[in-house]
């Protein structure tokens, strides 16, 4: 399934169209990350984040962003860090099939 969507080379959707939440599990598998019902909840959210603003969260945004909807205990680095291990912004966005931030390296 990997093989038919075009993806740059670090791996992100060329196309925000091309993803499924079929896709979701796949692209999480080449991360190393196997989601559960939390990570598809940033999965989810950095989603509907685009959609509401056209562009993915870097980490800051994503951090405050997520304490503002599911509170402090979800909304800060430690948390993100341990469900996207290579940094939270760069890894959800990835999974969710966007564009990977501009401010992310």
């Amino acid at each position: 399934m990997l093989d038919t969507v075009k993806r740059d080379k670090q791996g992100y959707l060329l196309n925000t169209q091309d993803w499924s939440e079929a896709l979701a599990p796949l692209l999480a598998a080449e991360e190393g990350i196997e989601l559960s019902d939390a990570h598809w909840e940033i999965v989810r959210f950095v989603r509907d984040f685009y959609s509401e603003y056209k562009t993915s969260p870097a980490v800051r945004l994503l951090v405050k962003s997520v304490k503002e909807k599911y509170g402090p205990e979800k909304g800060n680095s430690p948390y993100l860090f341990k469900l996207f291990p290579e940094g939270p912004a760069k890894q959800a966005t990835k999974i969710a099939g966007l564009p990977k931030p501009a401010k992310c390296l």
